[in-house]
């Protein structure tokens, strides 16, 4: 059984939290199944709205399905939440590929 086979069972039986969410989705993201990833990202930052570790990774995993207008918008927000955690090394990393996205954007 996989990494995400597991957390996947535990979801299934009802064990939802933000850890388990953001967990799952780093795994997707890790996989390069970003539609996968974003679907449970967004679902942890639901959960825990100051949780900038879930926000760094919804963003790349935005961009990485080439939502690039979404990914600057969590990069935005996780960015603001990382500064309001007090959270300065997420607050540069979100910078760094925030950065990354406007240039794709053309901004």
């Amino acid at each position: 059984m996989s990494q995400i086979d597991t957390f996947e069972a535990m979801l299934a039986k009802g064990q939802d939290s933000e850890m388990l969410r953001y967990t799952l989705g780093n795994a997707y993201f890790a996989e390069e199944k970003f539609a996968q990833a974003v679907s449970h990202l967004q679902k942890a930052v639901a959960l825990k709205p100051d949780y900038s570790a879930a926000w760094r990774v919804l963003g790349r995993a935005l961009a990485g399905d080439d939502q690039l207008v979404e990914a600057k918008a969590a990069f935005d927000q996780g960015e603001v939440v990382a500064l309001e955690n007090g959270d300065k090394q997420a607050a540069k990393e979100i910078n760094v590929f925030r950065k990354r996205v406007l240039k794709a954007l053309g901004e």
